[in-house]
This record gives structure tokens, C-alpha cells and sequence, in this order.
């Protein structure tokens, strides 16, 4: 290798990588081990927050109805849309299952006669 460039030897996971960098990127490498620092405070990541399913949340809006066969008899699913969350966690969920559902269905019903 040359003065600007150096071969770093990398793990499994990375063996598709090229193992040559610029000096400009590596650093180098100081253990702090317990010896060396003994009063040093251990950090702790704080846990992932995990939703519950059950309770998704404040209902935003309901956009569409559709219906489904489900085990030989047909369903209606309202697409729900919940308030401060991204839309990857909006659900199609039976009239039932909507908190507010009756008030929220009024909602898009009213909505669908105006259209």
C-alpha cells in the first residue's frame, strides 16, 4: 500500500467490501478498558419503545371501505388512519374494531354522498 491508502482486514459480513481506505478515514484504535478508567459510569441504551397492537391509537380518518370474503362470507374492512402515526400503521379493520367507529364512519359516509 502506499503512504495514503491501508488494507484493513474486515469481518464475514463485510468480506463484499473492497478493504482498501484512505488514510483520511481510518483511526485508530484505543481500548479503554475497566482497568484503566475504574470509576468510569457504564452506559445503558434505553430499550425500544414498543406499541401495543391492541390499542393503536386515536383515530385520524377513515378514506376507504372495501369488501372481503373471509372464510366463505363476505366482510366489510374501513382503511383507518391514526392520528401522529406514519402510514405504514394504518389498518384495515371491521366496523367493530374502530375506536369511535360509528362517528367516524358517519364521517365517510357523508364524505362519499358529497363526492
Amino acid at each position: 500500500m502506499g503512504k495514503n491508502a491501508v488494507e484493513v482486514r474486515l469481518t464475514e459480513e463485510f468480506s463484499r467490501k473492497h478493504p482498501v481506505f484512505p488514510v483520511s478515514l481510518v483511526k485508530p484504535y484505543f481500548q479503554t478498558g475497566e482497568d484503566k478508567f475504574p470509576s468510569r459510569k457504564k452506559t445503558y441504551t434505553p430499550q425500544d419503545i414498543v406499541e401495543v397492537e391492541n390499542s393503536p391509537g386515536h383515530v385520524k380518518n377513515i378514506t376507504k371501505a372495501r369488501k372481503i370474503r373471509l372464510n366463505g362470507e363476505d366482510q366489510k374492512k374501513y382503511l383507518v388512519i391514526f392520528k401522529n402515526k406514519t402510514a405504514d400503521k394504518d389498518r384495515w379493520l371491521a366496523k367493530d374494531a374502530i375506536p369511535d367507529g360509528n362517528l367516524h364512519l358517519r364521517r365517510l359516509i357523508a364524505s362519499s354522498r358529497a363526492e
